[in-house]
Parts: C-alpha cells; sequence; structure tokens
C-alpha cells in the first residue's frame, strides 16, 4: 500500500492589481515552488474563499501575502479575517511608501509579522530574506492541534448540554460522545475513567484526567481558563463579559488602567451565541457571535486585560474611595471604579409542561452546539427580535424545518428589515404570526408542543424534539437592591435619568451631578443592555462601553 503524500503548505498573495499578483506569484513560485504551492488571488474575498478551500482540505497555509489598498477589502480587513482560519500563518502587508503608516498601526491590529514596501526587487535582498526568516519561523512553530477535551453523557441530558455549551462558549475544543448505544468510544472511555454511567458527565481533560459532575467552576480550572484574580485591587472591574463588557475593557487596558473582567459564564453573552451578526460595523461579509467575541478576548488580553471566568458577582458597595464587588464564594475584589456590564438573560417561557425540559429539548436562547443534532428534523423558536431571526437562518442549514413562532402580527416592527428579507428567501423557514405556546409534554425529552393562535383563540398540537425560546429581556440585577437606583423592570438607572429637577439623587455625596452612565453610587458606572432605556444592539453595548471607560477617565482625574 502506498503512503500517501502529505501535501504541500501554501503561500497566499492577494494584490487586485493584476500585473503586481502576477509578479509577486511569479517570484514565490522561483524561489519556493519546489516546497510550497503558491496560491493567488485578485481580492480579499476570493481570497477568503481559497483559503476556506484549503481549511476544508486539512492542508496548511504558511504565509499570507496582502496588498494593503484593495477596494472591497483592505489587506488589514482580509489578514484580520484570515488569522480566524489560520492563526499562526506568517502574516506580511505589501505597501507603498504613503502606507507606512498604515502598515505600522496594522502590527497591533492584526500582529503583523512585516510590512513590504513595493517595489521590492530586486527580490534576493527585498523580498526572499524576509520570506526566509518568517517561513522558518512557522517550520519551528508546533502546529499539532490541541489535544482535545472529552465530554461523555447522555443526549439528552441537561447538565451534559450545559458542560458542552460551557466548553464552546469558552472556545476550549472538545468532543462530545453520547452514552446512547452507538458510539463505543463513550464506553471506553466510562470504563478508563472507572464509571458505570449512573453519574454524568464525566469529563476527560487533555492531560487525561476524569471529572465527573464536575461544576463550572472545576470544569474551568481543569481546561485552563482563568479564575483567579492576580492582585487584590485594580483601576477598573468590569462585570460582564458580553459586547459591553468586553467593549470596556479593551479600551480600559488599552488606556493604561489596569483591568480585570469578572464573567458568570462565558465571554460574549447573548451576542457571543449568534450565528450571524450582519449589521455590525465593518463587517460588510458578517461576522459570527462567537469569531467576534474570540477577536475582542484576543484583543484585550493583548493589553494585559485579566479575563476570569466562572465568577458569579453578588454584592458592590463602597468602602472609602474604593468600590468592592463580592463573589458568591465570600471571597472580594476592590478597585477604585467598576463597570456593571451584566446584559440580560431570555425569560423562561410560561407553558405548562415546558419548566422539567430545559436542558432537554427546550432551550434559551441560540444553543448552535446543537445545530448538527436537528438535522432532518423539525426546529421551533420562539421570538420575533434579531437574536431569533439569526437562530433560525442557523437552523434551517441543519433541520427540515424551522418554524418561528412570533406572538405579534409581524415581524417588521421587532426584527430588522434585512433579517426578515432574509428569512423570506429560505425555502424551510415558516413564520407564524399571532402564535406563542402554551404547553408542552415529553418523557426524557420534548416530544409535543400546543400552539394557540391568538386570533382564534384555536389551539394545535404538535410534535416537535427541538424548541428554542428567545423572548423577552430579564436583567440580572437582583444582587443591587439597596446598593443602586433602577426602575420598576430592574434595569440600572445612570446619568440624567437619575436626575430630578436638577437634583442629584439621595444619598448622592459629590458637588457634580452624575455623569452620563454613571449610576447612583459615584464611580460605579453602566454600560449595554442593563442599563435603563438602552438599545439592544452589539454596536451600541461596545460604544457604550468604550465611553464608560472615558467617564472613569474624568472620575478619577477629580476624584
Amino acid at each position: 500500500m502506498t503512503t500517501p503524500v502529505p501535501a504541500r503548505p501554501s503561500i497566499l498573495t492577494v494584490d487586485d492589481d493584476p500585473g503586481v499578483s502576477r509578479a509577486i506569484a511569479r517570484d514565490l513560485r522561483r524561489q519556493y515552488g519546489e516546497s510550497y504551492r503558491i496560491v493567488r488571488a485578485e481580492s480579499g474575498p476570493h481570497a477568503l474563499e481559497a483559503l476556506r478551500e484549503i481549511k476544508m482540505r486539512g492542508e496548511e497555509v504558511a504565509a499570507l501575502l496582502a496588498d494593503h489598498r484593495m477596494p472591497q477589502m483592505t489587506g488589514v480587513e482580509f489578514l484580520e479575517a484570515a488569522m480566524d482560519l489560520f492563526p499562526v500563518a506568517r502574516r506580511v502587508l505589501l505597501t507603498a511608501y504613503a502606507d507606512t503608516d498604515a502598515a505600522i498601526r496594522a502590527i497591533n491590529v492584526v500582529d503583523l509579522d512585516h510590512y513590504l514596501l513595493k517595489p521590492w526587487d530586486p527580490p534576493q535582498e527585498k523580498l526572499y530574506p524576509v520570506l526566509d526568516r518568517l517561513l522558518a519561523d512557522w517550520c519551528a512553530t508546533d502546529r499539532r492541534p490541541p489535544r482535545q477535551v472529552r465530554v461523555v453523557g447522555h443526549r439528552w441530558s441537561p447538565r451534559s448540554y450545559e458542560v458542552r455549551d460551557f466548553l464552546a462558549r469558552n472556545s476550549v475544543p472538545f468532543r462530545w460522545h453520547a452514552l446512547d448505544g452507538t458510539d463505543p468510544e463513550a464506553v471506553r472511555l466510562l470504563t478508563a475513567a472507572g464509571q458505570d454511567g449512573t453519574r454524568l458527565p464525566v469529563v476527560v481533560t487533555a492531560e487525561g484526567e476524569a471529572l465527573v459532575g464536575p461544576s463550572d467552576a472545576e470544569l474551568a480550572a481543569k481546561v485552563g481558563l482563568s479564575t483567579r484574580p492576580s492582585t487584590d485591587f485594580y483601576d477598573l472591574i468590569v462585570v460582564g463579559g458580553g459586547p459591553a463588557g468586553l467593549g470596556a475593557a479593551v479600551y480600559g487596558g488599552s488606556e493604561g488602567l489596569r483591568t480585570v473582567l469578572v464573567e458568570r459564564r462565558a465571554t460574549g453573552g447573548q451576542a457571543g451565541t449568534s450565528s450571524r451578526i450582519e449589521n455590525y460595523l465593518g463587517f460588510p461579509e458578517g461576522v459570527s457571535g462567537e469569531q467576534l467575541t474570540e477577536r475582542a478576548r484576543r484583543q484585550a488580553l493583548k493589553f494585559d486585560v485579566e479575563l476570569l471566568t466562572t465568577r458569579d458577582v453578588v454584592g458592590l458597595e463602597p468602602r472609602g474611595a474604593a468600590r468592592v464587588v463580592r463573589f458568591d464564594d465570600g471571597t472580594e475584589l476592590a478597585a477604585h471604579t467598576v463597570i456593571l456590564a451584566t446584559g440580560v438573560s431570555y425569560r423562561m417561557l410560561d407553558a405548562p409542561g415546558l419548566g422539567g425540559l430545559t436542558g432537554r429539548g427546550v432551550y434559551y436562547g441560540a444553543a448552535t452546539t446543537e445545530g448538527p443534532h436537528c438535522a432532518g428534523q423539525d426546529v421551533y423558536l420562539v421570538g420575533g427580535a434579531n437574536s431569533a431571526g439569526q437562530a433560525a437562518l442557523y437552523f434551517a442549514a441543519h433541520a427540515r424545518r424551522v418554524v418561528l413562532l412570533v406572538r405579534g402580527d409581524s415581524l417588521e416592527r421587532t426584527m430588522s428589515h434585512y433579517l426578515v428579507q432574509q428569512l423570506a428567501d429560505v425555502p424551510n423557514i415558516e413564520v407564524l404570526t399571532c402564535t406563542e405556546v402554551v404547553g408542552g409534554s415529553g418523557g426524557d425529552h420534548l416530544e409535543s408542543l400546543v400552539l394557540r393562535d391568538n386570533r382564534t383563540g384555536e389551539k394545535t398540537s404538535v410534535r416537535a424534539s427541538w424548541l428554542f425560546a428567545f423572548i423577552g429581556a430579564a436583567p440580572r440585577t437582583d444582587w443591587l437592591e439597596g446598593t443602586l437606583a433602577r426602575d420598576e423592570r430592574g434595569f440600572v438607572l445612570a446619568g440624567p435619568d437619575l436626575v430630578a429637577d436638577g437634583r442629584a439623587p439621595a444619598g448622592w455625596d459629590l458637588d457634580r451631578l452624575p455623569y452620563h452612565l454613571e449610576t447612583s453610587l459615584p464611580g460605579v458606572f453602566v454600560a449595554g443592555d442593563v442599563r435603563a432605556a438602552s438599545v439592544k444592539r452589539v454596536a451600541s453595548a461596545v460604544g457604550e462601553g468604550a465611553m464608560a471607560v472615558s467617564l472613569v477617565h474624568r472620575y478619577l482625574e477629580r476624584s
């Protein structure tokens, strides 16, 4: 039997000028053609498509050379997108003399390895020595895929689902082994762990340690996520890791504040579970919530922000000039300032029979880890906002049919126009307006739903194994009772909403009124969906996070 020869790694070059594109490809083939496959593209989108094809074939990319000035997508934008596909490929930006400032800025944006001035003649002096060094570095890099965490559990176990969702949302590679008789590896792993399957899930770490029914905190500690702060005092504590919290953390760290972000479950918030965000500035092709979250997380770490997971904040109090947050385990963390960016949670469905089926066919949010398991089946979604529309498009790629249940009489008032149009163009998506779920039933998992037509009152029973709900927005702010002013629904009041007839709120002890995003406790700010009267969009949340940091600086300067 002949052993297959591994495919050569690729060097990809992209330039919208056909002459330049051919010239650099020619020079690359002369020097590297025997060891590398030279791939040429004349636009960023075409280059990304080529990279996706290489990725699907399981091949490697050693280097990316991109022209800076391209009309559809700049070189920096292309390299940033390419990082998601081939993060260790060496990145080179081709620039003119007038673009050197942009190239220098790109070093921080995309961890640029080199910027190369055009023209590079003679290549023996200006091109090959640079690439020789970068390719040598790439060859010396350990490119083996990380050993995966393995999870053994029951298909319809709520805790097994929670563990899978936790790992996926924290970008921890894992492999799922269902204990349903179809995966012999599941039985082998249980036997090796000395378990009989009565206690699930069992998580086998990359190092081979078996964790039986671990908590999120235990799991986080074993898979390399940070759970403990490095010190007990910071300039800024950011509570919540959604778009607003990540935006605040990035700006806080980049502006020299010693910043720590604490998150109860996983960074990204509701936006992190979105399959596609198409109206976020700077991403004309759209970006998944996972990609956006991972880029923001990398950016925060680059600016020395500490990211702590599985830390549930249950208290906040002033202590002199310090602001102290208390965790559910009784420990505390103090800082000069705090930004609250805890976001909101989806409301639970108030329908008989569904309460005990959460995690067993009934899910709140996109739960994208479940997509492949829905193949060939019907999926029901509840909600009329963008999150529900994005989820419908995602599940339509897996399910036989997706039924979107909307309580209102149309989608136009609650969902972005572009999403409404996209839903109408997908043949296996059905939208039922004036419809709500009023019941459900099942044994070990969801088996049926009861739907009611709000116009006629007629009830219909349908067979269903999958229900995903995206209804309402409930702020998790009960822990702030007696500490901060909130509105009647629990959203945090800030800035002008605290001022009545030109007077500061009760207990305010400064000779100024609260800043725009400042809460009723000086030095504590709020950003994103948890703020009263906020705009529930990713871009506005990120903007408020950045704005809150500028107000933090103003507070620190005047304190």
